[in-house]
């Protein structure tokens, strides 16, 4: 099962704020060695972007990988990741 947590306009703890950029939202969802972050982020040009970040320990380190979906391209690719996640949850017919 997953553990979340939701930390609006707050670091959240796992990224360094830049000084060119300020954080609106985060959530974190921790499952198992793995933590996902959702972070609404606005660039001083005033341009909001997503960025999906994982972490998730190997051994004694951990290791970070991250998407950054900018605000023109939000909503086609909220409709994919609904399509992608029906697709996974959908029961055989």
């Amino acid at each position: 099962m997953a553990w979340k947590e939701t930390h609006p306009g707050s670091s959240g703890g796992h990224e360094t704020m830049q000084p060119d950029r300020r954080e609106l939202f985060s959530e974190s969802v921790r499952a198992g060695t793995r933590t996902y972050f959702f972070d609404v982020k606005e660039s001083s040009e005033g341009t909001k972007y997503l960025v999906i970040s994982e972490s998730r320990k190997m051994g004694d380190t951990r290791e970070r990988s991250r998407v950054m979906v900018f605000e023109e391209d939000i909503l086609s690719f909220a409709e994919s990741l609904k399509k992608a996640v029906d697709f996974m949850v959908k029961k055989p017919v």
